[in-house]
C-alpha cells in the first residue's frame, strides 16, 4: 500500500484530502484510481488508512477506512551527525538511516572531509537529501519525516548537541567493547541520542579531545574498521534493537 504524508488540517474524522506534489505522482505516474487504498500520516504520527474517491487535477479526496493504533517511530530520538562522505555515499546513508529509525541527519564538515560545497551547491544538496529522507520514510512506514539540517561545522555539531543525553563517537583507537555495551545501554525512552560519524579517513585526535570536553564518549565498534558509510548505521541499528526489545 502506497504511503503519503499531509499536514494535520487535511486529515478530517471522516475524509483527507491529498494535495501538493503527491497529486501528481498519484495520478499520473502510479496512475491510481477512485476505490484503490492509501495509507496517510500527518505531523502528529497519526495513520489511517483510506480508499481513494475523487482525483482532480489539484486534490485527491478519500475516505478514511481505519486509523492505525500507536506509532510506528522509536522512543528515543537518535540524530546522526554524519561526517560529509565522498561521492553519493551520503544519499545511501540518509536513506538507511531513515529506514533504521533516526530523527534527524546532521551532515558535518570535519578537518579530513574532503568535499566542499558552496552556499548555492549546499542548498541544493539538503533539498535532495531531505527529498531522500521522505521517500525512504514513505518506503519505510514512518510516522514522521526525519529531518536533514543544512551542513554544520563539527564545533557546531557539538554545539548543536550539547543538551542531548547521550552522545557517542565510535572511533578505531577506542578498544574497550564493554565500553560500547554500557553506553549503548544508556540508550532509553525518551532521550536524545548523538551518534557522531567522521568522514573518509575519520577523526583527528583533537577533534576526538573537543568531544571528549563537551561529554561525548568514544566507543569501539569491533576488532574492524568500519566505512564512514557503515558506521553509523551500525549503531542505529544497535540503538533500534535495544529500544525496540525494551519496548
Amino acid at each position: 500500500m502506497y504511503h503519503f504524508f499531509v499536514s494535520r488540517d487535511q486529515i478530517g474524522a471522516d475524509t483527507a484530502v491529498i494535495r501538493g506534489g503527491d497529486v501528481n505522482h498519484i495520478r499520473n505516474v502510479l496512475r491510481m484510481k477512485p476505490g484503490e487504498k492509501v495509507f496517510l500520516s500527518d505531523e502528529e504520527q497519526r495513520g489511517c488508512i483510506c480508499e481513494i474517491r475523487e482525483i482532480h487535477m489539484d486534490r485527491i479526496t478519500a475516505r478514511i477506512l481505519s486509523w492505525e493504533e500507536g506509532t510506528r517511530e522509536l522512543p528515543a530520538r537518535l540524530r546522526l551527525f554524519q561526517g560529509l562522505p565522498k561521492g553519493d555515499k551520503m544519499e545511501l546513508v540518509i536513506q538507511k538511516a531513515v529506514e533504521l529509525g533516526v530523527y534527524e541527519v546532521i551532515p558535518v564538515i570535519t578537518r579530513r572531509t574532503i568535499v566542499k560545497l558552496d552556499p548555492k551547491k549546499e542548498a541544493a544538496k539538503t533539498a535532495r537529501w531531505n527529498t531522500i529522507a521522505e521517500s525512504g520514510a514513505k518506503q519505510s512506514g514512518r510516522g514522521l519525516i526525519p529531518r536533514v539540517t543544512g551542513v554544520m561545522t563539527f564545533e557546531e555539531a557539538l554545539a548543536y548537541g550539547k543538551d542531548f543525553q547521550v552522545k557517542l563517537i565510535p572511533y578505531e583507537h577506542a578498544k574497550d567493547m564493554e565500553e560500547t555495551r554500557r553506553e549503548l545501554e544508556r540508550i532509553r525512552p525518551g532521550l536524545d541520542v548523538g551518534i557522531f560519524i567522521g568522514p573518509e579517513g575519520g577523526f583527528e585526535e583533537k577533534e576526538i579531545a573537543l568531544a571528549e570536553s563537551m561529554g561525548v564518549r568514544p566507543v569501539s565498534l569491533g576488532k574492524r574498521i568500519l566505512r564512514t558509510e557503515t558506521a553509523g548505521l551500525a549503531v542505529l541499528s544497535v540503538a533500534g534493537y535495544l529500544l525496540e526489545t525494551r519496548g
